[in-house]
C-alpha cells in the first residue's frame, strides 16, 4: 500500500477527518494549500455532501485536489475527474454514497475506509500520469 493510500485511510480512521478530508489532506503537497485549509475546504463534502445522496466523499475530496492541481486547465481537470470516476465505478459498481453504504438495500458495497483507499489509489495513479 502506498504512503498516500495509507495516510488517507489512517486519517479517516482517526475520526477527525471525513472521507473527503482524508483523501484531500493526503495530497496537500500537490496543491497550494496547507492541511488545515484543505480540511476546511472539504468539510462539507463528506458522507455524500452531508446527506448520503451525493457522490462519495472520498471522490469529491479527490476532485478537489484535481481542481487545485489543474488550476485553469478545465479540459485537463474534466478528463482527470472522469478517469477517477470511471475507475472507481468500475471497481465498486457505484459512486453515490447511499448506494455504496447500502442505505436503501441494506447491502454495503464498500466500506468508507475502502472507498478512501480506492479514491487515493486512483488519484495517485492519475497524478503520476499527468
Amino acid at each position: 500500500m502506498s504512503s498516500k493510500i495509507q495516510s488517507a485511510v489512517e486519517k479517516k480512521q482517526t475520526g477527525r477527518y471525513n472521507c473527503a478530508q482524508a483523501v484531500a489532506c493526503s495530497f496537500c503537497e500537490h496543491t497550494q494549500l496547507n492541511e488545515e485549509t484543505m480540511r476546511q475546504a472539504a468539510l462539507g463534502l463528506g458522507a455524500g455532501m452531508g446527506n448520503m445522496e451525493g457522490t462519495c466523499g472520498a471522490l469529491t475530496g479527490a476532485g478537489l485536489v484535481i481542481g487545485l492541481v489543474c488550476k485553469e486547465d478545465k479540459p485537463r481537470a474534466m478528463k482527470m475527474s472522469r478517469t477517477l470516476m470511471n475507475k472507481f465505478h468500475e471497481r465498486n459498481g457505484a459512486t453515490q454514497c447511499k448506494l455504496l453504504k447500502g442505505a436503501e438495500s441494506g447491502h454495503v458495497i464498500r466500506s468508507c475506509d475502502d472507498c478512501v483507499a480506492d479514491a487515493a489509489e486512483f488519484l495517485e495513479e492519475i497524478l503520476k500520469t499527468q
